[in-house]
């Protein structure tokens, strides 16, 4: 069997094997590349000790990132290789580090410490693949299990729970049986993982091709680091245009949307302001108004909550906010929406508003045609290079400072002719727009020189 290896990884498997220590590329890299995946960056274990890999690679750029933990990081060919000698963690008292490591002469016994079985597996050239734990099959049968006892697995680090939950959607594979139980009982331990690292398995998660699948089937572990999305959960929309519960809606619309992450949190929060809103009319059926200023507020709090980036909030949350709004198919409308979100952001709101309609009842999905004419509607404008903005206008700043205008009258001016251009009322011509905006303000002088009444005797 052979493998392919970056440069970089292939050159410090030489140098630390012509030195006399074992050495393999683990883990993630290794299962990448038995699934025909380009492997992102390549982890090597050795038996060398920290100090013997150093100055294996003297006069090469070494950082110690973990001496602690038996790792540095070795610049090679361009490209940084974590290299980490062979060891056996202790007790996890903090739930993510081991207090201590002993380092080993073992490959297995190294394994043996790993998450899953698909990231236990090692490999060199002319020495093959080790698997110990029978990641390989487990490749081959689209599982995700634990190396060793599942629970003791996730009690060393709560966040494997998200993890498998990663892997599961990123790979559309399943927990197997005990990992599965497993994952499930020890899900409370999440609420004491930090905000970053939960949000960060989250966003690889939502990204996943099978996101929709796995949350379907594990709202009860999501719901640890999201309790808002439990009184989603089996929540009945009693209307007829869907066919689905509220939560399921939500995971059947994140699969078609775009594995973008601001599109895919969008699709998830877009409705969890429902539960708070719900009301069943005198027909019966069930209503839920107000529903996305409700899911805006929610979203921001959690949004905050796992620290994601402001730009990722404020775009995520204008998403959530017009997910439900009537967009209506004429030109005018369309400019105005370009103008008021921007083309990027606007795109994104036509594709959340396929994913929505794409949950619903199939006798309801008529918003998918509607959607396509909207985007064909929007190229076809922006094709044409509209004034969408006041700095597109044919007339500035200057000109009207040359005309008289002073302070906010300029910006109030300008708005004014946007407004009109954006309508199609005025071509956005220089001529055209001063002679409109001196006739405005001539009708303005005319309404307030007009003499008042008199007064009544």
């Amino acid at each position: 069997m052979t493998l392919p290896l970056s440069p970089g990884a292939a050159k410090a498997l030489v140098l630390l094997r012509g030195a006399g220590y074992e050495a393999w590329i683990v883990g993630g890299c290794v299962r990448d590349a038995l699934l025909g995946l380009a492997p992102k960056d390549y982890d090597l274990a050795t038996s060398a000790l920290p100090e013997q890999t150093k100055a294996v690679f003297a006069g090469r750029p070494v950082v110690e990132t973990g001496l602690r933990h038996g790792t540095v990081t070795v610049l090679l060919e361009g490209e940084p290789l974590e290299i980490t000698t062979y060891r056996v963690d202790g007790a996890y008292s903090d739930a993510r580090h081991p207090d201590e490591v002993t380092f080993t002469r073992s490959l297995r016994e190294d394994a043996a410490r790993r998450d899953f079985t698909i990231n236990a597996m090692a490999y060199a050239p002319g020495a093959g693949l080790q698997d110990f734990f029978g990641g390989r099959e487990d490749l081959a049968q689209g599982l995700i299990r634990a190396v060793g006892t599942a629970e003791r697995r996730f009690r060393e680090d709560a966040l494997r729970i998200l993890r498998a939950l990663r892997f599961a959607a990123v790979l559309d594979f399943t927990l197997e049986g005990e990992t599965d139980r497993a994952a499930r009982a020890c899900a409370p331990l999440l609420a004491g993982v930090s905000a970053e690292r939960v949000s960060g398995e989250l966003s690889k998660l939502l990204c996943g091709k099978a996101a929709g699948r796995v949350l379907r089937e594990y709202p009860d572990v999501l719901g640890v680091v999201l309790p808002e999305i439990l009184p989603m959960v089996g929540l009945d929309h009693r209307n007829a245009y869907h066919c689905y519960d509220v939560w399921t809606h939500t995971a059947v619309a994140v699969d078609h949307v775009p594995p973008e992450l601001p599109l895919r949190l969008a699709m998830l929060l877009h409705d969890i302001g429902k539960p708070d809103t719900f009301s069943l009319g005198e027909d019966g059926q069930g209503h839920f108004y107000g529903h996305p200023r409700r899911s805006v507020e929610l979203a921001e709090k959690i949004l905050t909550r796992l620290r994601f980036p402001r730009r990722t909030r404020e775009r995520v949350l204008t998403l959530v906010r017009y997910h439900d709004a009537v967009l209506e198919e004429t030109p005018q409308r369309v400019r105005r929406w370009l103008n008021k979100l921007g083309p990027e952001a606007f795109f994104d709101l036509l594709a959340i508003q396929w994913g929505d309609a794409s949950a619903q009842a199939p006798a309801y999905c008529t918003r998918l045609d509607h959607v396509r004419r909207l985007e064909t509607m929007a190229r076809q404008e922006l094709a044409q290079a509209p004034c969408l903005t006041v700095r597109d206008l044919a007339v500035g700043g200057e000109d009207l400072l040359a005309r008289g205008y002073r302070g906010p009258a300029v910006g109030e001016a300008l708005r004014a002719l946007l407004d009109q251009v954006l309508a199609g009322a005025l071509p956005n011509e220089k001529t055209p727009l001063l002679q409109w905006l001196a006739r405005r303000d001539a009708e303005k002088r005319e309404k307030t020189e007009l003499p008042k009444a008199p007064p009544r005797p």
